[in-house]
């Protein structure tokens, strides 16, 4: 089989990591990258050796995995199989790895050097670890930091056991490695004597790449690997190994050792880490090893030694002008690649860390796989569908190695570019596109088609909104019309009432739509405008609706009417804002992390549980219980309206429901309005905060919402806020599911300052059908 593996990565005990570096964020960020199996980091510290003794369980020999209840967490918060990665699919295998930080001296110079050591069991993690903490602290750090020399930390790792083995930790990088330029060795015979014949991996680090290591004669004999070093579980696999064996420590480790069935590594751009070229961070110099030599080794501004990179470092060891043309014995395949949030983030002209690349991040996970799969095998085609043509020929560029680079320098990060300003500015008018006949050429080759996932549930146990869809699909009847044009501008294809109704740009807006008059048509356009023309963010507009579907159908619209644009206005159901809200601040409530959310037959089954009573009284209560949620709540948060009191029994009822919720970290399908409703009207802060991240909010098929979503509506936009709703009072038909068209009503009443328009023209249904609707 084939997968990847990333062998060295941090948990949270390491100096300057995430706190959420536990087995299960993990585990869970590896699913999203495509990572098989992973490094555990750190198991010389007491308290994360307790939690690997305590979370992990045997898997295959040498490897572990999380305990069942522990893995079925990780695919709750992966929302199950719509996330199944395509290369490497299923639970996480852990192997045991630590990195050990050694400074010692030798022939009179202070070497610190950096390893990293794999056993394939816990006795033998535990038997190094007392090992090295008889000779010094071990506890204080989760990369430890030992007075010891390299040879006799390889004496002791070989001696913990059968299998144990160490593989020297970014080679390269100048201050803490085996052939550092400040701290290390020029062989890597100087630095374990004796003992050298037992190393046969190298790591190369994010500032070197194989042809780098393949100059050096003396290395040839040695598997070269790469891994993420991650800090934080997000950066896993950003560096990995690619193996061709059985999920199995000890193939694995053969491997590494013969070459055989090793398929090498996928890296950075070597110009991307941080110590490629020399330089000097504080005066922003940097320099290529030539212009180093003819600066004789000191900074042109300040005139101080400067940190001599890894580039410089190679060619000063290298017994080779050039990388080779036959290449070495064990010299394995390598391919270059740029993390996914760095190609969306250009694209978009954005950081990678903005929310809109990281909603696109987790589209395109969804609905393609993993991410190394994403940018080492998903065909283009499937790319540009998912995402737009310009991303997709960004994967295109990255995978042929035509890339622009701005080498890193003493310690900070280089830049890796697809694209010139010039493109991406033109690109945004669509005229990248016609100059683009590489990516038409090859658009498909890279890899089979994939069948793209079906809609992504909301949450674990989440069934879909409802009801369905009350709008069919325009044009079912045949179109008695055809809306006027004016050209080729965007609202262009809008009759008169509909280009209105799309051009108010600020304020609030009712429209007034009859049935088939293009209600989401002209909703998505007027969003498309907004964004286009009036330069309005698109993650500062929100479009809500009531069913999947019809969100669905609405991002669909919009990726049409923008489709160069790798963000795009976030389009959900009333309940999927909701749980948006509750996850990122649902603590506030006290509730339990992560969010799950019961679906109809679980919340059944506690009532019938709690009261002991049938499943058909349960259902009834169940549902008079929803109704009870849905419409007291939303009247008592109503000013100068008076709620009913509730029947006794559905009183008592809805108490122990709420109650065996709660106790099981439970939420239902009404909760996801109920409670952000109730977080926001006690906390003003949010309501500011969702006020300013949202300021273009708009509300299809309006007449259909309940005083409760109404609420929510309010909280959300100020009364001279930019809301827009469209619906007709006419076609209100969810009534029994507590829909009030006299919010409808209210509208002009709540923002005082709105405009209305009317749309009269019908594509759906001819004049008869239409009259004989509005009796």
């Amino acid at each position: 089989m084939t997968f990847y593996a990333d062998l060295h990565v941090h948990s949270k005990h390491s100096r300057a990591t995430s706190r959420d570096g536990d087995l299960e964020h993990m585990a869970f960020w590896a699913r999203k990258k495509g990572v098989s199996v992973l490094g555990t980091g750190d198991f010389t510290h007491p308290e994360w050796f307790g939690e690997l003794q305590e979370k992990l369980v045997p898997a295959e020999p040498g490897l572990y995995r999380l305990r069942a209840d522990l893995e079925k967490q990780v695919d709750q918060w992966l929302d199950g199989p719509g996330h199944q990665p395509k290369v490497g699919p299923g639970p996480v295998r852990f192997v045991l790895q630590v990195e050990i930080s050694t400074i010692y001296k030798r022939d009179d110079r202070t070497r610190k050097v950096h390893h990293l050591i794999y056993v394939p069991d816990l006795e033998k993690a535990r038997a190094l670890r007392e090992s090295l903490a008889r000779i010094g602290n071990v506890a204080s750090d989760g990369r430890p930091i030992l007075g010891l020399d390299s040879r006799h930390l390889l004496e002791i790792t070989l001696q913990s056991g059968e299998g144990s083995y160490l593989v020297p930790a970014h080679i390269w990088t100048p201050w803490f490695a085996v052939l550092g330029s400040k701290s290390g060795f020029d062989t890597i015979e100087l630095c374990y004597g004796d003992l050298s014949g037992e190393i046969f991996a190298l790591e190369t680090g994010l500032s070197s790449d194989p042809p780098m290591n393949w100059r050096l004669s003396s290395l040839d004999r040695y598997s070269l690997v790469s891994n993420s070093d991650a800090h934080s579980p997000p950066k896993i696999g950003r560096e990995a190994c690619v193996f061709h064996t059985e999920m199995d420590y000890f193939a694995m480790r053969r491997a590494l050792k013969t070459g055989e069935s090793y398929g090498g590594t996928v890296e950075f751009f070597p110009e991307e880490g941080k110590y490629h070229f020399d330089g000097h961070r504080k005066c922003g110099v940097s320099l290529s090893p030539e212009e180093t030599r003819r600066y004789e080794g000191l900074c042109p501004e300040c005139g101080k030694p400067l940190t001599l990179g890894v580039m410089h470092r190679v060619e000063e060891l290298a017994d080779r002008d050039d990388v080779p043309e036959v290449r070495p014995p064990l010299a394995a395949p390598y391919r270059s690649l740029i993390p996914l949030v760095e190609v969306l983030a250009e694209v978009q002209g954005v950081g990678p860390q903005s929310k809109a690349v990281w909603q696109k991040y987790e589209d395109l996970v969804r609905r393609l796989g993993s991410e190394l799969f994403i940018l080492e095998h998903a065909s283009l085609e499937d790319v540009r569908r998912a995402a737009s043509p310009l991303v997709a020929e960004a994967v295109s560029r990255m995978r042929a190695g035509r890339v622009l680079c701005e080498a890193g320098f003493d310690g900070q990060y280089g830049t890796i570019r697809l694209f010139t300003k010039e493109e991406l500015r033109r690109g945004s008018s669509v005229g990248i596109l016609f100059d683009l006949s590489e990516a038409e050429s090859t658009a498909g080759t890279a890899g089979p088609t994939e069948t793209l996932p079906g809609d992504r549930t909301v949450g674990p146990g989440l069934p879909a909104d409802q009801p369905a869809n009350a709008e069919s699909k325009a044009g079912t009847a045949g179109p008695t019309e055809t809306p006027q044009t004016h050209g080729h501008g965007l609202l262009d294809d809008l009759d008169p009432e509909q280009r209105a109704a799309a051009e108010v740009f600020f304020g609030p807006l009712l429209i007034i739509a009859g049935p088939g008059t293009g209600k989401t048509r002209t909703l998505t356009h007027r969003l498309a405008r907004l964004i286009s023309e009036h330069g309005v963010p698109p993650h500062e507009c929100l479009a809500i609706t009531f069913t999947r579907r019809a969100a669905g159908e609405m991002a669909e619209r919009l990726e049409k009417l923008l489709p160069n644009r790798i963000d795009r206005p976030a389009a959900m159901t009333f309940h999927r804002l909701g749980l948006s809200i509750l996850e990122e601040h649902g603590s506030r409530l006290g509730m339990a992390e992560p969010l799950r959310v019961a679906c109809q037959t679980e919340g059944r089954q506690l009532l019938e549980e709690a009261l002991g009573t049938s499943e058909r009284k349960a259902t009834r209560l169940l549902a008079q219980i929803s109704c009870q949620k849905r419409t007291v709540q939303a009247i008592a948060s109503s000013p100068g309206v008076s709620a009913a009191a509730p029947d006794a029994e559905i009183a008592a009822a809805l108490d122990v429901y709420q109650q065996q919720l709660h106790a099981r970290g439970l939420v239902d399908f009404d909760d996801l309005v109920v409670l952000p409703v109730r977080l926001l009207e006690t906390s003003p802060d949010l309501v500011d905060h969702y006020r300013s991240r949202y300021r273009w909010v708009s509300v299809d098929e309006y007449q259909d919402i309940d005083p409760l979503q109404y609420r929510l509506v309010r909280l959300l936009v100020p009364p001279d806020g930019n809301l827009c709703v469209i619906g007709d009072p006419d076609q209100a038909i969810y009534g029994f599911r507590g829909a009030d068209v006299s919010c409808f009503q209210r509208f002009n009443d709540d923002f005082p300052s709105a405009r209305t328009i009317s749309l009269v023209r019908n594509y759906r249904s001819t004049r008869t059908i239409v009259d004989a609707s509005l009796e």
